[in-house]
């Protein structure tokens, strides 16, 4: 884990609205992550910024026991132009915990990642975290992928 200060940016993609009860996000998020896949959402977003993915947990009604809302996108210069049926994000500059993660996305990689923060203690602020899909995220087996969580 890495303490990083983040400038602001933005992100349009498709959302889902979920939880982490049993049986919510573990069907959500991958349906929301195949339809990102299927229909083509770089595609719709002509003024995207680079290939990067993102997955952004934003919305949240409290900590991570409570519903919050799930985006996949790209980032975007600015939240003029959103096309229809998707969700602009405004990511909020300031402090992150980055975790850089290697290893095999088959085998939990994100999720475990995820369960450990959620007992690391670490003061979050539950405003918007993410994570990013980049070209080394490609290798399902060998991938890397960072996650970023807003915290005091």
């Amino acid at each position: 884990m890495e303490n990083v200060t983040l400038a602001p940016f933005f992100v349009v993609g498709i959302s889902v609205r979920t939880s982490n009860d049993p049986g919510k996000a573990i069907i959500d998020i991958p349906e929301l992550w195949a339809r990102f896949s299927t229909e083509n959402i770089a595609a719709k977003l002509d003024h995207k910024l680079g290939d990067e993915v993102y997955c952004i947990y934003t919305d949240y009604e409290g900590d991570y026991t409570q519903p919050y809302t799930t985006v996949i996108g790209f980032t975007v210069q600015n939240l003029d132009q959103i096309p229809e049926g998707m969700r602009g994000v405004a990511i909020e500059a300031g402090p992150y915990e980055k975790y850089a993660l290697k290893g095999n996305m088959n085998e939990g990689l994100v999720y475990n990642a995820w369960l450990d923060i959620w007992k690391s203690g670490a003061s979050r602020t539950y405003t918007t975290d993410f994570e990013v899909y980049g070209e080394k995220a490609q290798n399902p087996e060998a991938a890397e992928v960072d996650i970023f969580i807003a915290v005091r």
